[in-house]
């Protein structure tokens, strides 16, 4: 195919304020020089020369890079789009400049304006019919020497993608010591396959969580920076990282394509990347091929146990991992606090295990989707049938992989509360972090454990490891929980308005919040905030006692009285625990009927009894009544 010189203007205005003066290779912000590297402003001057058309990521190579380059453009295309973004303070989400069209490529959406006074600049070729070229374009010596510039700043900006892609890390490079996954980026064209992409996201923070000597940011936590225009030095600071891993997925069919870069955050520079292409069924060895390369690129150590591991990923039935990563997805990327995303993973895990029977992974996240259900699910889910149900999982999925560090977590979680044997609770979770260092999960399970227990420095300790894994959500709640065992109301009330600023929608925070404010003596606030919980849960049972309860210890006895008569209604259905009625009785005075409704609660070993009757304050003014301390005992929590 010939070309043919298409002259674009050497100065472009848009956005009101911005210009690029092709002329003098600068991007300007109010006569103010941006910083642009060469590849993101030649990328920027093509889709400003295509302004108003869709512009494919193919088109872009080639423009860029020539026809045939061994490189990976869809990463660097992906960082210098990000780059550009960065420098016009463009939001994806909602562009006023570079629009995604998701799996087809890019276009310039602003209005362009050249400017008044301004000089034909280079001359960019075109492709064109061969046909309609009658003798090669003539170029001017003016023109060939911007060509010339303009290629060879391409050139090396191209440079600083293509070279760490075939090297390794130099000795001289600045270790990395932590590191954080941020959102795969789906490239598959097809939005209903985003599930997917962040799926996969999750399994490879799995396999890298699992290096010892590396601090992995958890999914939760890199979630919020999803299709984020900040720059990666900016999300090093705030996730306090040394290293970034960046990417994207392409699902085709059965085939899916992951392409993979590790960048050193704190100075943007790129050391490796690779594209690796397997059958979905054969993801499992993909995305520990992945791991394994990431970790000998930073230069973790490995066990001779995690190499073993490592190599030893086994194919699954594609249909399995589907509907696995299904699973997944509505249990880490939904509210785990709500029945309905719960019921959804555990169907996803049980048609994942009926595809693969023999599919680990598979079992540990059934089982942590029964346990869930029993702390979560409103009573759809009896205490004794899903401690059950979880135990066989949690067993199943040890037995095919003993190396499976989210199942000893779930038996620390039944050891703690429905065997109430708290040397076996602290023996599995220890387990479950010696097989996955940056597990966040059991680091929260752990310290919420130890603030059961009393152990206060060591529960606080292990919030804190748990931050720096998991600096968001998550690990707020589990700090509300710190310090709800540790009847710390005070730092409850400033943990609780804290998370509640930036976690406004979870009813869990406010639920916290509220037995904060009521713990230091400020009912009316309490009520608010119990209030707000019962409305974000849609009418979780917990906050109706703890609602009614305050309206008892404030004098409003009708009011508690009719939210008492609702609750025993599901009391008498097997829908809630007994323990809850118990604690408007407790409001009310009506102690003995109170006993009466936690002895039921005992006998039914409900979790209320295990993991909240020795710090709530629902039940205060029980605690001088011999009866308390004789079912703490039996409990394993007296004095």
């Amino acid at each position: 195919m010939a070309t043919e010189p298409v002259k674009i203007q050497r100065l472009l205005k848009f956005g009101g304020d911005f210009e690029l003066d092709v002329g003098s290779y600068e991007l300007r912000r109010s006569d103010t020089p941006l910083k642009l590297e060469p590849t993101p402003f030649a990328i920027l001057a093509f889709l400003l020369e295509r302004r108003g058309e869709l512009v494919s990521r193919q088109e872009i190579a080639e423009r860029i890079w020539g026809k045939g380059v061994f490189l990976d453009t869809d990463n660097s295309i992906n960082g210098a789009i990000r780059k550009i973004r960065q420098a016009l303070n463009d939001d994806p989400e909602a562009p006023r400049f570079i629009q995604t069209v998701t799996g087809r490529g890019y276009k310039f959406i602003a209005p362009v304006a050249e400017l008044k006074g301004s000089k034909p600049g280079i001359h960019v070729l075109q492709p064109t019919d061969p046909a309609k070229v009658g003798s090669p374009p003539r170029i001017s010596r003016m023109s060939r020497a911007a060509v010339l510039v303009v290629g060879i700043l391409a050139a090396l900006g191209l440079s600083l993608y293509l070279v760490p892609a075939v090297s390794h890390r130099t000795s001289g490079s600045a270790p990395i010591n932590s590191l954080a996954v941020l959102p795969l980026e789906n490239l598959s064209g097809d939005p209903s396959q985003d599930y997917f992409a962040d799926a996969m996201t999750d399994e490879l923070i799995t396999e890298l969580a699992k290096v010892s000597t590396l601090s992995v940011v958890s999914r939760t936590t890199v979630t919020r920076y999803k299709h984020t225009n900040k720059s990666l030095p900016e999300i090093a600071r705030e996730l306090n990282v040394d290293g970034i891993v960046e990417g994207s997925v392409i699902r085709s069919a059965q085939r899916v394509r992951i392409t993979a870069q590790l960048i050193h955050a704190s100075t943007d520079h790129h050391l490796w990347a690779e594209t690796y292409e397997r059958d979905i069924g054969d993801a499992l060895r993909l995305q520990s091929n992945i791991a394994q390369a990431i970790t000998v690129q930073v230069q973790a150590q490995l066990t001779p146990q995690l190499e073993a591991h490592f190599r030893s990923a086994r194919p699954v039935n594609p249909e399995s991992y589907e509907a696995y990563l299904k699973g997944r997805y509505y249990i880490y990327n939904h509210q785990f606090t709500m029945p309905g995303p719960l019921n959804q993973a555990k169907t996803h895990f049980e048609e994942a295990i009926k595809k693969d029977p023999s599919f680990s992974s598979a079992y540990s996240g059934l089982a942590d989707s029964y346990l869930y259900l029993v702390f979560y699910g409103q009573g759809q889910m009896p205490a004794a049938d899903g401690y059950k149900l979880a135990r066989q999982a949690a067993q199943k999925a040890l037995e095919l992989d003993e190396n499976n560090g989210e199942a000893y977590d779930v038996l620390g979680e039944l050891s703690l509360h429905a065997d109430l044997d708290w040397d076996a609770a602290e023996r599995a979770f220890k387990q479950s972090l010696a097989l996955a260092p940056s597990f966040s999960c059991a680091h929260e399970d752990r310290a919420i454990f130890l603030a059961f227990r009393g152990l206060r420095e060591e529960a606080l300790a292990g919030i804190e490891k748990s931050k720096q894994i998991d600096p968001g959500p998550n690990s707020g709640l589990a700090e509300l929980e710190v310090y709800f065992q540790l009847r710390d109301w005070e730092h409850l009330v400033k943990a609780g308005q804290r998370e509640a600023a930036s976690n406004p929608d979870e009813w869990a925070v406010h639920a916290h919040l509220g037995v904060g404010y009521e713990g230091t003596g400020r009912l009316p606030e309490a009520i608010a905030e119990y209030q707000k919980a019962l409305e974000l849960s849609n009418g979780n049972f917990d906050q109706i006692a703890s609602l009614g309860h305050a309206y008892a210890v404030m004098g409003r006895r009708a009011e508690a009285q009719r939210l008492l008569r609702g609750l025993e209604q599901k009391v008498k259905a097997g829908q809630a625990s007994p323990y809850l009625a118990a604690t408007i009785y407790a409001g009310l005075g009506k102690k003995d009927r109170a006993f009466q409704l936690i002895e039921e609660a005992y006998r039914e070993k409900s979790l209320d009894v295990s993991g909240i009757l020795k710090p709530d304050l629902r039940t205060d003014n029980l605690r001088t009544d011999p009866r308390f301390e004789d079912l703490l005992h039996r409990v394993g929590l007296g004095r």
